[in-house]
């Protein structure tokens, strides 16, 4: 168990203007601005407390952190000429992506506000888990920290736009563990993926099961997280490679409950551990052609008849 009350949240996103969230998976959109004269547009997104549990739903689809040094960001402050070049190359996107980050590293009774030069927009992206507060702060991200907020970042992963509940678990930059209860792993019973890497260096993105391969009947409102038996990639998920087992690359906590380090291509990585609701694993089968799963004449997730139906050509 850890001891930061603050470490984790539910998120519930509370949009106050300009901004739509796509079910399709292209994440948010900036709206116009208001006509001159009114007060400048605002885009707010809070989070509730709630036993420190996420919602994943960031799309990697069409991200690129090219053109951001995010050594060179600081959190505590985004008034430079560079974030906002960098982050008017894609508003909708990066505002999705800050959302993420902030949620990441910054303290829950904390938050990170940016102004659009371009369009009066005023961004604010309040934080979370706290799990970079140096970084949040407004040092330059140490390694560590580049690797924790990347790992989160990963797990937050769902380029189907689907907000699906998870449970993150791990330590912190300071090596604090992220809190949990015993409540928290029983509703959220099946374990489910490691992510690590360091998207500041450009290393990549990696994940592995946690358990089990998925059976060929079952799939996932994750592509980032449990892939198939044997399956090194998700179409779906590309920007995230697949490592297999967790336990081939990763070191357990002593308690067992979630991943410490985690060495690939020779690299030692900060990773963090996540887990999913039972019902959060879907089955062809069930009478819902879910994301995930296909059509066709099988009874396996990528040819549900049942589900699905048949392909129309």
């Amino acid at each position: 168990m850890g001891g930061r009350v603050a470490g984790r949240s539910v998120v519930a996103w509370v949009l106050t203007t300009a901004l739509a969230v796509s079910a399709t998976g292209c994440g948010v959109e900036e709206l116009p601005p208001e006509e001159p004269g009114s007060a400048p547009g605002t885009v707010e997104q809070a989070l509730v407390e709630n036993n420190g549990l996420s919602l994943n739903g960031l799309s990697l689809n069409g991200l690129s952190l090219n053109g951001l040094s995010l050594n060179g960001l600081s959190l505590n402050g985004l008034s430079t000429t560079d974030f906002a070049t960098w982050f008017n190359g894609n508003p909708a996107g990066n505002a999705q992506l800050m959302r993420y980050m902030v949620t990441c590293a910054v303290p829950a009774n904390e938050s990170r506000t940016f102004t659009n030069p371009s369009t009066g927009l005023v961004y604010t992206w309040q934080g979370g888990m706290g799990l970079a507060p140096d970084w949040a702060g407004g040092a330059p991200a140490s390694l560590v920290e580049q690797q924790v907020i990347s790992a989160c970042l990963a797990a937050h992963a769902n380029n189907y736009g689907l907000h699906v509940p998870i449970s993150l678990l791990g330590r912190d930059s300071k090596e604090v563990t992220i809190p949990f209860s015993s409540e928290e792993m029983a509703t959220f019973a099946r374990k489910e993926s490691c992510f690590f890497g360091n998207v500041f260096k450009n290393e990549g993105l990696f994940a592995g099961n946690d358990r089990s391969a998925l059976a060929s009947d079952e799939s996932s409102s994750r592509p980032c997280g449990l892939v198939g038996f044997g399956l090194l990639s998700n179409s779906s998920c590309s920007q995230v490679q697949r490592v297999g087992q967790c336990e081939q690359h990763c070191t357990l906590d002593p308690n067992g409950a979630f991943y410490t380090q985690c060495t690939v291509n020779g690299v030692q990585y900060k990773p963090l551990t996540t887990r999913i609701r039972p019902q959060d694993i879907n089955r062809c089968g069930d009478g819902v052609c879910q994301q995930g799963e296909r059509c066709g004449f099988g009874i396996t997730a990528d040819s549900c008849l049942l589900d699905c139906g048949t392909c129309v050509l």
